[in-house]
C-alpha cells in the first residue's frame, strides 16, 4: 500500500473506533483487519501506528482545534498528527490528493485549520495539565493520591509508545535459545532486566508470524505480568487456581513454573475468553490445566473451599497501567466505572479467599495505577478477614528482583520500571489452631 492508502485505512479504522465508543480499540481493530484480509502484515502495522498515535494524542489534538466550529473528524485528526510529526502543509495536501486509494482533497475548512498548526508543538504549556498529559479531568485527584509530586513524570511516561514484551516458555527452551531463534527471524530481542524469563522488542513487530511463537517457545506477555506470576511462587506439587484467567496468559506462565505438574484450574466468567486459552495451551505444550466457567448459582466454589495452595486473583480493574497500549481506555473510563470496579474487586477477593487452604497464599494483582484499587483495597480486605496477613518482605519469593522484595506487595510503572503499570501483593491464610485435648 502507498503511504496515502495507509492513511486512508487509518482514517477508516479511526471512524470505526469512534462509532463504537464503549468497545476497546484493539477489538475494533482486530475485526477491521479480519474483514480486510487483503491488507498485509506490514500495512496493518503501519495503519495501526497512525491510529494509535492519534489515540495517544487525542485530547491535545482536540485542544488545538478548540476554536473550530463543527465536528472534529478522524481525517482532520490524522492530518494534524502528520503535521505534528513534521510534515509540511504541501506534503499533507499531496497525501490528501483524492487519487486512487488516497483520502479525498482537504476542504477549505480543513486546510485553514491545519495551516494554523504549522510551527506549533503538540504539547503546549497553555494546555491544562489533564489535556497535556492525556487523562480525564476527574481522575487528577485520584492520580495525585497515588503519585504525589511524581504525577507529571509518571503520566508523561504513559504517553510513550510501549515496547513489545515476550516470555520464554521454559517447557520448550531457554531464554537464550529463544532470543537466538527470534534474531534469526530479524527480531532483535533483548533480555529484560527484571523478569528472568522476559525478552523485549521495540514497537510493533510481527512476532506471531515467527517460528518461535508458532512452536510455543515464546509468548507475548508484559514483563510486569511475568513478575506477578513470579510472586505467586507456584510449585510443581501445588494445586493452583487462576481465578480471573481470561485467555490464560498467566495460566501459561504458572504451568511453566510448575514444570507442567501439579494441577491448575483456570476460571473466568467469560466463556469466549476461556475458549481462547485452548489454542495457547496446546501451542505451549501445557497439559496440567483444567478450565472452569464461573456461572451464577454455580456450587463449584463451595465444593472446593479451602483446597488450593495458591489462588491468583488478577482482578478486573481500570487498566490505567496499560494506557500506553490502550490509549483509548483513557477516553472511556468514568468515575462510575471506578466505583463499580471497587465493589466488584472486594466481592471477588472475598469469594477467592474462601478457596485458599489454611497455610496457602492468595495473590491479588491489577494492571491499575490507582491506590483505591490496590493498597487501599487490600487494607480493607485485611480488616474484613483476620485470618489473612500480608507477607513480610523477607517472605517474598527469592526469585523476585531484590527491589520488589522490600515488602509483601509491589507496584510497577512505566516510568520507574519500564513495564506496564502493575500492582501485586501476596497474602497468607492462617493455619487453623486446634484446641489442646483436655
Amino acid at each position: 500500500m502507498t503511504p496515502a492508502a495507509r492513511l486512508s485505512g487509518a482514517i477508516d479504522l479511526l471512524c470505526a473506533i469512534q462509532n463504537a465508543p464503549r468497545r476497546p480499540a484493539d477489538a475494533t481493530a482486530n475485526a477491521f483487519f479480519r474483514e480486510r484480509r487483503y491488507i498485509g502484515g506490514g500495512d496493518r502495522r503501519a495503519i495501526s501506528t497512525i491510529v494509535w498515535d492519534v489515540l495517544r494524542s487525542w485530547r491535545r489534538l482536540h485542544w488545538h482545534f478548540s476554536d473550530l466550529t463543527g465536528a472534529i473528524s478522524p481525517r482532520l485528526l490524522s492530518a494534524a498528527s502528520l503535521i505534528f510529526r513534521g510534515e509540511s502543509m504541501d506534503q499533507v495536501r499531496l497525501i490528501f490528493s483524492g487519487d486512487r486509494y488516497a483520502p479525498s482533497p482537504l476542504t477549505s475548512r480543513e486546510d485553514i485549520a491545519l495551516k494554523k498548526l504549522e510551527g506549533r508543538s503538540l504539547s503546549n504549556a497553555k494546555q491544562p495539565r489533564a489535556v497535556r498529559l492525556e487523562y480525564p479531568d476527574w481522575i487528577e485527584p485520584v492520580l495525585a493520591e497515588t503519585f504525589g509530586n511524581r504525577l507529571e513524570a509518571e503520566m508523561e511516561a504513559l504517553l510513550e509508545a510501549p515496547t513489545l514484551d515476550l516470555r520464554v516458555n521454559l517447557l520448550k527452551g531457554t531464554r537464550d535459545s529463544a532470543i537466538a531463534a527470534l534474531r534469526k527471524e530479524s527480531l532483535p530481542a533483548e533480555a529484560t532486566e527484571l523478569s528472568p524469563w522476559g525478552m523485549r522488542l521495540d514497537g510493533r513487530q510481527p512476532v506471531t508470524a515467527a517460528q518461535a511463537f508458532r512452536d510455543g517457545l515464546v509468548e507475548i506477555q508484559d514483563e510486569g505480568s511475568q513478575l506477578v506470576v513470579l510472586a505467586a511462587d507456584a510449585k510443581s506439587e501445588h494445586r493452583v487456581l487462576d481465578y480471573c484467567a481470561g485467555a490464560g496468559g498467566k495460566t501459561l506462565a504458572l504451568a511453566m513454573t510448575m514444570e507442567n505438574r501439579g494441577h491448575i484450574v483456570a476460571c473466568d466468567v467469560h466463556e469466549k475468553r476461556l475458549e481462547g486459552a485452548v489454542k495457547r495451551l496446546r501451542r505451549a505444550g501445557v497439559h496440567n490445566v483444567e478450565r472452569h466457567l464461573l456461572t451464577s448459582g454455580d456450587k463449584w466454589a463451595k465444593r472446593r473451599a479451602g483446597s488450593f495452595d495458591r489462588v491468583l486473583v488478577d482482578a478486573p480493574c481500570s487498566g490505567t497501567g496499560t494506557w500506553r497500549r490502550n490509549p483509548d481506555a483513557r477516553l472511556r473510563l468514568t468515575k462510575t466505572d471506578i466505583e463499580e470496579l471497587l465493589v466488584k474487586q472486594a466481592e471477588i477477593l472475598d469469594r477467592a479467599a474462601s478457596l485458599v487452604k489454611p497455610g496457602g497464599r492468595m495473590i491479588y494483582a491489577t494492571c491499575s495505577l490507582l491506590a483505591q484499587e490496590n493498597g487501599n483495597q487490600i487494607a480493607a480486605f485485611l480488616k474484613r478477614r483476620s485470618d489473612y496477613r500480608l507477607l513480610s518482605g523477607d517472605e517474598m519469593p527469592s526469585t523476585l528482583p531484590e527491589k520488589l522484595r522490600e515488602r509483601g506487595s509491589f507496584a510497577l510503572t512505566p516510568k520507574q520500571d519500564g513495564t506496564d503499570g502493575f500492582f501485586a501483593c501476596v497474602m497468607e491464610r492462617a493455619v487453623e489452631k486446634k484446641d489442646d485435648a483436655t
